[in-house]
């Protein structure tokens, strides 16, 4: 998701009314919200040999406590987007935030994928959508070029100001391609954009495993925070539940609080060949949660 001779409204541009949409934006950017990404689901019920069921994930994140499922958003049918945004409230959850690849470094390609994006966007803002998480793809076996980083640049500046105009926020996700070579591509696609258009995802532990220590990266570039992905690991390998582990969670929720960063937490329960799991995977949802609730909200057992 007017009388006539009513006082006289204040004009769109007057700078009340840019104060008030200022802290309007704020507040909403303070209200926590706690979600979890589809695709560790998708891991579990592969695993176990069965047919994902979202209705059925969607129920466990509500009896959990979760506000919210981020899913893959369908740019080829928009209107897919919208039939998840309706089963996510007739589940007693909200549409929050969608997660997308674009190939938007080769130049004859870029165009036209940011097109599509901003189509199927119109339709996700409309049912009520806020973020679109984005990776950008990557060619096989190698890094980007010089001039790919640069296409790719201006075309993650149009589709954020595209985004923009919708109402709507982009955060740019990343993986280990981006974290290779110290990080150059990391980097490059926060120093040639703007902060308030082009944002981040921040996929901690992907950060962390890339070589960037998670504080590190919020000094730089927290003002870019828009949304978030939570993963833990022991000894570099990826834990079943959120808890305690090679990135100390503790200082990077004091910084957010800190630094009042939007509060739009997704919880991402991947696991690898190394992963012990112990428990199902509502149970690793519950306890992630609970984790949430007690280092990034300061409540909980």
């Amino acid at each position: 998701m007017k009388v006539a001779g009513a006082r006289r409204p204040v004009p769109a541009k007057s700078p009340f009314a840019r104060s008030h949409a200022a802290q309007s934006q704020r507040a909403a950017a303070q209200k926590t919200l706690v979600g979890s990404n589809i695709f560790g689901w998708g891991q579990y019920a592969q695993r176990d040999k069965q047919k994902l069921d979202v209705e059925q994930v969607m129920s466990a994140l509500r009896d959990a406590g979760y506000d919210y499922l981020e899913g893959f958003m369908d740019v080829a049918r928009p209107e897919e987007n919208a039939k998840f945004a309706g089963q996510l409230k007739a589940k007693g959850l909200q549409p929050v935030s969608l997660y997308t690849g674009a190939r938007v470094h080769e130049a004859a390609k870029a165009g036209e994928t940011v097109a599509k994006i901003l189509a199927a966007a119109k339709v996700c803002q409309q049912a009520g959508f806020q973020v679109v998480s984005c990776n950008a793809d990557h060619p096989a076996g190698r890094e980007k070029t010089d001039q790919e980083l640069k296409t790719q640049a201006a075309a993650l500046s149009e589709l954020g100001a595209g985004l923009n105009a919708l109402g709507l926020k982009l955060g740019m996700h990343q993986h280990l391609p981006e974290m290779a070579n110290h990080a150059r591509e990391f980097h490059y696609n926060f120093d040639h954009t703007k902060p308030g258009v082009v944002g981040l995802c921040y996929d901690v532990h992907w950060v962390w495993k890339g070589g960037v220590m998670p504080m590190d990266a919020l000094k730089q570039y927290g003002d870019r925070v828009v949304t978030w992905h939570l993963r833990q690991s022991r000894d570099g390998v990826w834990w079943e539940d959120l808890d305690t582990g090679d990135v100390d969670y503790d200082a990077v929720a004091k910084y957010a609080k800190a630094h009042r960063l939007p509060r739009r937490f997704t919880v991402e329960l991947a696991f690898e060949g190394s992963t012990k799991i112990t428990r199902s995977v509502v149970e690793n949802h519950r306890r992630s949660r609970e984790f949430v609730r007690r280092v990034f909200e300061g409540t909980g057992s």
